[in-house]
Protein backbone atom coordinates (compact mmCIF):
# COMPACT_ATOMS: atom_id res chain seq x y z
CA UNK A 1 0.00 0.00 0.00
CA UNK A 2 2.60 2.51 1.20
CA UNK A 3 4.06 1.94 -2.93
CA UNK A 4 1.40 2.90 -4.58
CA UNK A 5 0.92 6.64 -2.41
CA UNK A 6 4.64 7.22 -3.49
CA UNK A 7 3.74 5.83 -7.46
CA UNK A 8 0.15 8.39 -7.21
CA UNK A 9 2.75 11.40 -7.30
CA UNK A 10 5.02 10.31 -9.97
CA UNK A 11 2.22 9.01 -12.09
CA UNK A 12 0.42 12.60 -11.84
CA UNK A 13 3.70 14.17 -12.44
CA UNK A 14 4.61 12.70 -15.25
CA UNK A 15 1.03 13.31 -16.80
CA UNK A 16 1.13 16.76 -16.59
CA UNK A 17 4.53 16.86 -17.86
CA UNK A 18 3.63 14.95 -21.06
CA UNK A 19 0.39 17.50 -21.32
CA UNK A 20 2.85 20.93 -20.73
CA UNK A 21 4.90 19.00 -24.06
CA UNK A 22 1.87 18.18 -26.29
CA UNK A 23 0.44 22.05 -25.65
CA UNK A 24 3.92 23.52 -26.48
CA UNK A 25 4.26 21.23 -29.36
CA UNK A 26 0.88 22.53 -31.29
CA UNK A 27 1.56 26.16 -30.46
CA UNK A 28 4.85 25.85 -32.48
CA UNK A 29 3.48 24.77 -34.95
CA UNK A 30 1.32 28.23 -35.30
CA UNK A 31 -2.12 27.46 -33.76
CA UNK A 32 -4.42 30.56 -33.98
CA UNK A 33 -5.16 30.19 -30.21
CA UNK A 34 -1.23 31.20 -29.77
CA UNK A 35 -1.28 33.28 -32.09
CA UNK A 36 -4.15 35.49 -30.87
CA UNK A 37 -2.89 35.65 -27.16
CA UNK A 38 0.15 36.74 -29.07
CA UNK A 39 -0.73 39.27 -30.52
CA UNK A 40 -3.32 40.67 -27.49
CA UNK A 41 -0.35 40.95 -25.47
CA UNK A 42 1.52 42.67 -27.73
CA UNK A 43 -0.89 45.10 -28.05
CA UNK A 44 -0.14 45.61 -23.91
CA UNK A 45 3.55 45.40 -24.08
CA UNK A 46 6.03 47.80 -23.52
CA UNK A 47 8.66 48.48 -26.30
CA UNK A 48 11.70 51.20 -25.74
CA UNK A 49 12.78 53.08 -28.90
CA UNK A 50 15.67 55.09 -28.94
CA UNK A 51 15.61 58.08 -30.80
CA UNK A 52 19.00 60.09 -31.51
CA UNK A 53 18.21 64.20 -31.25
CA UNK A 54 20.32 65.71 -33.61
CA UNK A 55 20.65 69.30 -34.79
CA UNK A 56 17.30 70.45 -35.78
CA UNK A 57 15.88 66.69 -36.62
CA UNK A 58 15.08 63.07 -34.95
CA UNK A 59 17.02 60.39 -36.26
CA UNK A 60 13.64 58.75 -36.35
CA UNK A 61 10.61 60.43 -38.57
CA UNK A 62 8.00 57.91 -38.25
CA UNK A 63 6.70 55.08 -36.05
CA UNK A 64 3.66 52.94 -35.77
CA UNK A 65 2.31 51.74 -32.82
CA UNK A 66 -0.71 49.59 -31.45
CA UNK A 67 -3.66 50.77 -29.26
CA UNK A 68 -2.62 50.65 -25.76
CA UNK A 69 1.00 50.22 -26.22
CA UNK A 70 3.16 51.87 -24.35
CA UNK A 71 6.59 52.92 -25.76
CA UNK A 72 9.70 53.95 -23.54
CA UNK A 73 10.79 56.95 -25.29
CA UNK A 74 14.97 56.90 -24.94
CA UNK A 75 16.22 60.30 -26.37
CA UNK A 76 20.30 60.83 -26.61
CA UNK A 77 21.05 64.11 -27.56
CA UNK A 78 24.04 64.27 -30.10
CA UNK A 79 23.11 67.87 -31.36
CA UNK A 80 25.29 70.84 -29.77
CA UNK A 81 22.27 72.69 -28.30
CA UNK A 82 19.32 72.03 -26.11
CA UNK A 83 16.44 69.48 -27.38
CA UNK A 84 13.03 68.68 -25.95
CA UNK A 85 10.46 66.01 -27.14
CA UNK A 86 6.64 66.41 -26.81
CA UNK A 87 3.82 64.43 -27.48
CA UNK A 88 0.66 65.15 -28.18
CA UNK A 89 -2.02 65.65 -31.71
CA UNK A 90 -1.23 68.45 -34.03
CA UNK A 91 -3.57 71.02 -31.89
CA UNK A 92 -1.34 69.95 -28.37
CA UNK A 93 1.68 70.48 -30.22
CA UNK A 94 0.58 74.49 -31.46
CA UNK A 95 -0.43 74.79 -27.84
CA UNK A 96 2.74 73.48 -26.63
CA UNK A 97 5.22 75.65 -28.45
CA UNK A 98 3.21 78.76 -27.62
CA UNK A 99 3.69 78.08 -24.26
CA UNK A 100 7.49 77.05 -25.12
CA UNK A 101 7.51 80.67 -26.55
CA UNK A 102 6.00 82.73 -23.84
CA UNK A 103 8.99 81.04 -21.55
CA UNK A 104 11.52 82.15 -23.02
CA UNK A 105 14.64 81.39 -20.82
CA UNK A 106 13.04 79.76 -18.34
CA UNK A 107 11.83 76.90 -21.26
CA UNK A 108 11.64 73.91 -19.18
CA UNK A 109 8.60 71.06 -18.69
CA UNK A 110 6.51 70.53 -15.74
CA UNK A 111 6.69 66.82 -13.97
CA UNK A 112 2.96 66.29 -15.31
CA UNK A 113 3.51 67.07 -18.79
CA UNK A 114 4.36 64.56 -21.81
CA UNK A 115 7.77 66.00 -22.52
CA UNK A 116 11.91 66.02 -21.71
CA UNK A 117 14.51 68.62 -22.34
CA UNK A 118 17.66 66.93 -22.98
CA UNK A 119 20.65 68.71 -22.96
CA UNK A 120 23.37 68.16 -25.74
CA UNK A 121 25.52 65.47 -24.50
CA UNK A 122 23.03 63.95 -22.03
CA UNK A 123 20.20 61.61 -22.68
CA UNK A 124 16.62 61.97 -21.80
CA UNK A 125 13.33 58.84 -20.96
CA UNK A 126 9.56 59.73 -21.61
CA UNK A 127 7.28 56.97 -21.46
CA UNK A 128 3.65 57.29 -23.06
CA UNK A 129 0.89 54.86 -23.57
CA UNK A 130 -1.36 55.78 -26.56
CA UNK A 131 -5.01 55.02 -25.71
CA UNK A 132 -6.27 56.24 -28.83
CA UNK A 133 -6.21 55.57 -32.48
CA UNK A 134 -5.10 58.64 -34.24
CA UNK A 135 -2.20 60.26 -35.65
CA UNK A 136 0.41 61.80 -32.78
CA UNK A 137 3.76 63.80 -33.06
CA UNK A 138 6.47 63.87 -30.97
CA UNK A 139 8.08 67.75 -31.49
CA UNK A 140 11.23 69.85 -30.37
CA UNK A 141 9.80 73.18 -29.40
CA UNK A 142 13.54 74.72 -28.92
CA UNK A 143 13.39 78.23 -31.36
CA UNK A 144 12.89 77.01 -34.58
CA UNK A 145 13.15 73.31 -34.51
CA UNK A 146 9.23 72.31 -34.79
CA UNK A 147 8.90 74.57 -38.09
CA UNK A 148 12.44 73.56 -39.27
CA UNK A 149 10.64 69.47 -39.12
CA UNK A 150 11.90 68.47 -35.96
CA UNK A 151 9.04 66.00 -35.21
CA UNK A 152 8.12 62.59 -35.60
CA UNK A 153 4.37 61.12 -37.16
CA UNK A 154 3.63 58.19 -34.55
CA UNK A 155 0.50 56.60 -36.02
CA UNK A 156 -1.81 54.72 -33.66
CA UNK A 157 -3.47 51.68 -35.45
Amino acid sequence: MTHRVHRLPLIATTTVALAVVVVACAETQGSSPATTIDAAATASATRTVEIAMQDIKFDVTTLTVELGETIDFEFTNTGKTVHDAFIGDSDAQMEHGEEMAHMGDMAGHSVDETAVTVQPGASGHLSYTFTERGTYEVGCHQPGHYEAGMKIQVVVE
